[in-house]
């Protein structure tokens, strides 16, 4: 195996959370929880799955913190006591298999539809966006703000409790988080908006309410837009700011990613990925973040191949290389990818596919390539 390949298949550990390997599964939306949002047989399997095909750690799928939160039909919750019985059943499942899981927590704000959650959807500030669709969000009051910060800390120490071994915070992707990060959706004018120290707040107040509950001890996770890619949206400059406090704080990891619903080509999940040079493209980003920050940090997006994986430790120095659709498609890629001789690309055409079949309950793969 190449100096590379070693590398990330090395042993290695996050804030003493031990991993076998310097792969991460991505939060991946697979439309599987009940329609309360607990865990259901069907999705702990994915997860078996998953931990038995290799990959070092596991960031489970967006796990919503409160009702009015939720931002997808089938999306998991982590905002009640009674799902206990279900998530420690699915913590086990990739423990068995000698995996590591991390429940990521997140809210909708305003990137979601009054439908699904039977009442007006809640963001920063009452405006129209991109990202929004035709609803308006209802402006969050503070005592509803200071009630979703609780919330995120009761979630993690739901998760520390459930047995899983570290939690992320979602702060990408035009959900509540990102919509206070950015210029363009929070438009407060008091404690929470305005100058970029006040739209920070909100993600240091949850930062700091989660790292009270779980305690120094146990790896808090973040995935940040480094970019909106939006013309006046959040972007590099404050974005490694913003990091860079968040380590000096004692953050473990920032998975980096960038883009929204509204960023047309420069969204999140890149269609078309069928050459290497369209393979990391949120690399920039990373390589800024990284030069920022003492703590790791992970890449997400568009990565198909071992090559480009290798490449990503050798000689761009990130930590660790997260696969979200790729691991869709071949669960037991990790494993693949581990063989003598093995170059091969992901089975993945990056073709979106996956998504349109959660939202008919179950996230699979209907077109990969031939290898």
């Amino acid at each position: 195996m190449e100096k590379g390949g070693w590398w990330l298949f090395e042993e290695t550990q996050i804030n003493g959370m031990e991993l076998k390997n310097r792969l991460i599964r991505s939060a991946t939306w697979e439309g599987m929880a009940d329609s309360d949002g607990c865990p259901t047989p069907g999705l702990i399997e994915l997860y078996r799955d998953l931990a038995a095909g290799g990959v070092g750690l596991i960031v489970s799928g967006f796990a919503y913190v409160c009702t009015e939160g939720k931002p997808l039909p089938g999306a998991m919750g982590a905002h009640r006591d009674d799902f206990a019985t279900a998530h420690r059943n699915l913590v086990q499942a990739v423990h068995a298999k000698g995996g590591k899981v991390c429940l990521q927590l997140g809210h909708a704000g305003g990137q979601t539809r009054s439908k699904l959650l039977g009442g007006m959807p809640l963001a920063p500030s009452a405006i129209k966006a991109a990202q929004y669709g035709d609803e308006p969000p209802r402006e969050l009051t503070l005592g509803e703000i200071a009630k979703i910060v609780d919330a995120f800390a009761a979630s993690a120490r739901r998760a520390r409790r459930w047995g899983y071994d570290a939690v992320q915070i979602h702060a990408a992707h035009g959900y509540l988080v990102n919509q206070f990060l950015s210029p363009l959706t929070n438009r407060r004018r008091d404690g929470y908006g305005g100058s970029m120290t006040r739209r920070f707040r909100f993600l240091l107040d949850i930062y700091d309410a989660i790292r009270g509950e779980v305690g120094p001890d146990y790896p808090v996770t973040l995935k940040l837009n480094a970019s909106d890619n939006l013309e006046g949206g959040f972007a590099l400059e404050e974005a490694l700011i913003l990091a860079k406090e968040l380590s000096a704080k004692g953050l473990d990891l920032i998975e980096v990613s960038a883009g929204t619903r509204a960023s047309g080509a420069d969204g999140p999940v890149r269609m078309g990925i069928n050459h290497p040079n369209k393979e990391a493209y949120n690399l920039v980003l990373a390589r800024a973040v990284k030069k920022a920050v003492a703590c790791p940090v992970a890449l997400v997006g568009g990565i198909r191949s071992l090559w480009t994986a290798r490449t990503l430790l050798r000689r761009d120095h990130i930590d660790f290389v997260s696969l979200a659709r790729p691991l869709v498609c071949e669960p037991n890629l990790p494993e693949r990818w581990r063989l003598p001789g093995e170059h091969s690309l992901s089975r993945c055409v990056s073709c979106n596919g996956c998504f349109k079949a959660a939202l008919q309950g179950k996230l699979r793969c209907v077109a990969a390539r031939a290898v």
